[in-house]
């Protein structure tokens, strides 16, 4: 372990510079922003090669032969880690496409009300308004503070909110925006006993937090394997209660529709499905890394980075430590009439000093979030806090 390690963090196998040499990062940057976009291990990178070459030697026999039964035995590996049966979980390409795929199956009449927070993830929050326009429905949106100080905050907005028009709840399990850690659990349970179906957008979670959908007890959990489960982009999951799988189908249609939930997700149309068939190695490369003790790791250097971070910048965390993980969302101060300020430092340490972090506008405010994993170490973050504090002090120019 690196002598700049914070104390306390469970010992992962290898991390800081030995460990981003795993990965097909730029060994030149200081990579911050793990949450966007993931890193794909060049383990998983290689198998998902051998995967394309064993396709193309064959890809008729591959596809009509080969392929259902991978999925469902890979949807046997989701179950297996998240919870419920493998007929219940379906690969998509990520969380948006499951979103999609939900809000274009679940009816809805006039005046019918979709409700979310205003933490939505900012593309879920657009498909949700034009699926709500096109039914003639109404998108509610219960208003959280940026910065909460305990779950009651955030389940009292969000049950303020249900009114007897209330049929649907989207809900994020790990805000993108703010990093919190909501309560999904404890908001399920009171939506369901007022008859409202719940959607949780779990994008950040899978090898993130544990995951249990059984204890959840939501209609609907996605997940992005590409982000913190170290699949390759494109590998999203979709767990449907089995209640709900009669109505639920692919926002895209294709031959396996007329068949049910599980043959309508499994095909729909020719695609590359090499990094739905990444997920086994995705897992193992995880587990590798320490698996739970790599979750255990992350979310301690995320906290004493954050609390740093946020100290040296005169910022502010988005939530008690108890409600965030691996990442850190820290407000920075207000936009002002200068919204490109903040885009302007994000470009500025990017090319200039080759740091790549999030730095983003959220709730009229410049908001900095922070990632934590196996190739990070608390002297980035350090750097990080020097060159944003020198560039606010000098102002950015671009």
């Amino acid at each position: 372990m690196s002598s700049h390690s914070p104390s306390g963090l469970s010992r992962a196998r290898i991390e800081g510079d030995a460990a981003l040499s795993l990965f097909q990062l730029a060994p030149d940057r200081l990579h911050l922003n793990h949450g966007s976009y993931g890193a794909l291990p060049k383990s998983v990178a290689a198998e998902q090669e051998r995967i394309r070459a064993q396709i193309e030697r064959d890809p008729t026999s591959f596809f009509n032969n080969v392929l259902p039964g991978e999925l469902r035995r890979l949807a046997g590996l989701a179950a297996e880690r998240f919870g419920g049966e493998a007929k219940d979980w379906v690969f998509v390409e990520n969380a948006t496409f499951a979103v999609s795929s939900v809000l274009s199956s679940f009816p809805l009449r006039d005046s019918d009300e979709i409700l979310t927070t205003s933490h939505a993830y900012g593309a879920v929050l657009k498909a949700m308004r034009v699926y709500a326009a096109r039914q003639g429905a109404k998108l509610v949106i219960a208003d959280i503070p940026s910065i909460v100080e305990s779950e009651d905050q955030i389940v009292e907005a969000i049950v303020r909110a249900f009114t007897p028009q209330t049929k649907l709840l989207i809900v994020d399990h790990i805000t993108s925006p703010t990093a919190i850690v909501f309560p999904v659990a404890r908001i399920a349970r009171l939506a369901r006993e007022r008859g409202i179906a719940v959607l949780v957008d779990g994008a950040h979670a899978p090898g993130h937090i544990d995951i249990d959908v059984n204890a959840i007890g939501a209609d609907w959990y996605t997940g992005n394997a590409h982000k913190w489960l170290f699949a390759p982009r494109g590998c999203g999951l979709l767990w449907t209660a089995p209640h709900r799988q009669r109505l639920t189908l692919p926002a895209v249609l294709s031959h396996g529709v007329e068949t049910g939930y599980m043959a309508a997700f499994d095909w729909v149309g020719t695609r590359d499905v090499t990094a739905w068939l990444s997920f086994e190695a995705a897992l193992g490369a995880h587990q590798r890394f320490g698996g739970s003790d790599l979750m255990v790791r992350n979310r301690a250097l995320a906290e004493v980075a954050g609390q740093s971070v946020a100290e040296k910048l005169g910022g502010r965390l988005s939530a008690p430590t108890q409600m965030r993980c691996s990442m850190a969302a820290i407000d920075l101060g207000p936009i002002g009439c200068d919204v490109s300020r903040g885009d302007m430092l994000r470009w500025n340490i990017a090319t200039q000093h080759k740091i790549i972090t999030a730095i983003f506008h959220f709730d009229s405010r410049i908001w900095l979030r922070l990632s934590a994993q196996l190739y990070n170490r608390r002297d980035d973050y350090a750097a990080l806090a020097k060159v944003i504090s020198e560039s606010l002090a000098i102002g950015v120019q671009r």
